[in-house]
């Protein structure tokens, strides 16, 4: 992919996240643009940010259906950050207790790649997570059930399984003696302070072809 013809989002616009799998939004959220380069996309969302999720916690069974229901919701007790890495298979979200400055944790989502729409961007979870120490120093998996229990009921094959679990571990890798810059720089970033609540965007549902 040519990324110098792609057209940018600029710091401070407002797009929408999404997790869309087969031409289904399974969750949406609004969000801020703080960079959107060849490098890196960055974006936040502060507490009170407006969402649409399902109406019960989704199971990897329901990953196979092709109806969900979404109903308004609203992100609450973090301030996110989030980072990804051009053509990355996982974003790596800096999150803070709403309104402080101190890092409550890393936290790693395995996701497909990002990809741009004329609202913002789409992706879809892989379940399996990862959470860091503010410090960098210790990690762990999270929500490994869920993620077995795909693999066994067919969402995921084996070898995508494998797959996913190696990229984990490569971003972490990555993560804690790679590039270690890139966090460093982002580790203490505050939003502008003219910067409010984003709201969901009416369209916020619209899927191109």
């Amino acid at each position: 992919m040519d990324t110098s013809k792609v057209d940018r989002w600029k710091s401070g616009d407002i797009i929408v996240l999404r997790g869309v799998s087969r031409h289904i939004i399974w969750w949406a959220c609004s969000a801020i643009i703080v960079q959107d380069s060849p490098e890196l996309v960055a974006v936040y969302w502060p507490a009170g940010t407006p969402n649409m999720i399902p109406v019960k916690r989704t199971s990897p069974r329901d990953l196979l259906l092709d109806q969900i229901q979404l109903v308004p919701q609203t992100w609450i007790e973090t301030d996110v950050l989030m980072l990804v890495p051009n053509e990355a298979s996982y974003a790596v979200y800096a999150m803070r207790e709403s309104g402080q400055a101190k890092l409550l944790c890393w936290y790693i989502n395995l996701q497909e790649p990002l990809r741009r729409t004329k609202l913002g961007f789409d992706s879809m979870d892989h379940l399996l997570d990862i959470v860091i120490s503010p410090d960098r120093s210790t990690w762990h998996w999270k929500d490994e059930d869920e993620f077995n229990e795909a693999v066994e009921i067919g969402v995921f094959s084996l070898d995508k399984a494998r797959a996913i679990r190696l990229e984990g571990e490569r971003a972490v890798k990555l993560f804690r003696i790679g590039n270690t810059q890139i966090y460093e720089h982002w580790e203490n970033w505050c939003p502008p302070s003219k910067w409010g609540i984003p709201p969901l965007l009416e369209n916020w549902n619209d899927i191109e072809e």
